[in-house]
């Protein structure tokens, strides 16, 4: 866990991994969800430097509860596919639909 965190998102990491591993998840994933979830959160309080648009527009991870888990009922959302497509350099991406955009990028 990085130092510049403030003990109150050491506390917040720990909580999320210690949450993860009881429920089935292996030490490494649940140590990579629990920094993302953290710094996700730093980034919409204004605690990081730099946060993308993206992050400032979404709903926080409490309020939304595993609601689009990227193997749940609903998965990634369409600007989270279309992220991946653009960074990915898939053609013709902006006139794709969310389904269009799940296979393109190949999840």
């Amino acid at each position: 866990m990085p130092k510049a965190w403030s003990a109150k998102r050491e506390r917040q990491y720990e909580h999320i991994k210690d949450s993860l591993e009881d429920r089935g998840k292996g030490e490494q994933l649940a140590e990579q969800i629990a920094a993302r979830t953290v710094n996700k959160e730093r980034a919409q309080h204004g605690e990081a430097r730099h946060a993308s648009a993206q992050t400032l527009r979404d709903m926080p991870a409490p309020k939304r509860g595993g609601e689009r888990s990227h193997r749940g009922e609903g998965g990634r959302t369409r600007d989270q596919l279309y992220e991946e497509a653009r960074r990915k350099g898939i053609a013709g991406r902006s006139s794709m639909n969310k389904a269009q955009l799940e296979r393109a990028v190949g999840r």
